[in-house]
């Protein structure tokens, strides 16, 4: 899909204001490690910086300071991905996912929207992943099995994660951003 076609598009470099400038930098030199410009939400999110600062510090945390272990943290990634049908969010996060130590199989599972086949902590970050998306809510079981494992600061940690990437979700279909090149598209289901 060409910038024409998609809703928000990149800034351009030329008509952007010192704070886009600025949170532009921010974002591209931090641990992201992007050297290519923005690429994702961010490019269509960069077109309101005062919402996009909070926000991307709010991504820095639940990406890389949750108490939910790595790789489980990117399969819950790839559940919002997928239950949002967010083609860059799953492409970008499920090799993310699968070096964090992601079984593949596991992301190919909740590809085509079937349960993967994890152990108990894989499944107590699952089931609350669910849960929270499809009802809005937790039973007690799924919020205690979290609990459990990574305390209360866990479930917060895990709201966060599916919180934030349901907005980055949401901001990605909104634009119409493209998979990159080479993903294989997930089919709807």
């Amino acid at each position: 899909m060409s910038d024409e076609e998609r809703r928000f598009g990149p800034v351009p470099t030329e008509t952007m204001t010192a704070e886009q400038r600025s949170l532009q930098e921010t974002i591209m030199s931090g641990p992201r490690g992007w050297s290519g410009g923005l690429r994702g939400p961010f490019e269509a999110l960069l077109h309101s910086p005062g919402f996009t600062d909070p926000l991307q510090q709010l991504g820095l945390y639940v990406r890389y300071g949750s108490s939910i272990p790595t790789a489980l943290n990117e399969m819950a990634i790839l559940i919002v991905a997928r239950r949002w049908t967010a083609q860059f969010e799953f492409a970008a996060h499920r090799q993310l996912a699968v070096d964090a130590g992601l079984d593949p199989s596991h992301a190919d599972a909740i590809a085509a929207g079937r349960r993967p086949a994890v152990d108990a902590d894989g499944a107590a970050v699952y089931e609350f992943a669910i849960q929270l998306l499809d009802e809005g809510n937790v039973t007690d079981d799924a919020f205690d099995a979290v609990v459990s494992r990574w305390g209360k600061q866990g479930a917060i940690d895990l709201i966060g994660v599916l919180g934030y990437y349901s907005l980055v979700s949401f901001v990605l279909n909104v634009d119409r951003y493209p998979p990159p090149q080479g993903a294989v598209p997930l089919a709807s289901i």
